[in-house]
């Protein structure tokens, strides 16, 4: 699903990121010992599209996705699909993100 990977795309960027900037097996103990803090925002942005109103419109986008995929020629896109979804999830987003960053 559209979630899969847009999740991912974020971490695999900073994960290629950490790689070409150290050199294997260099860490030093401090490296080891750093807690990863989750990022509020995406904590919040997963919790918002587990809610009925984003799975609804994935589900919408998804559709819309494989009727375009599935023709060679077609000039349908779904933008306006992928924009509800993401305005959706936004939305949801803003009532709370500014209540846990500090």
């Amino acid at each position: 699903m559209f979630f899969d990977i847009f999740h991912k795309f974020p971490k695999l960027l900073s994960l290629q990121a950490a790689n070409e900037t150290k050199p294997a097996g260099e860490n030093t103990p401090a490296e080891e010992e750093v807690e990863v803090i989750p990022d509020p925002l995406e904590v919040l942005r997963e919790k918002c599209r587990e809610t009925e109103h984003a799975k609804n419109l994935a589900e919408k986008y998804q559709a819309c996705n494989d009727r375009v995929l599935s023709k060679k020629r077609t000039a349908e896109t779904c933008v306006e699909e992928l924009f509800d979804l993401l305005h959706a999830v936004d939305h949801c987003v803003k009532k709370d993100l500014f209540n846990v960053l500090k």
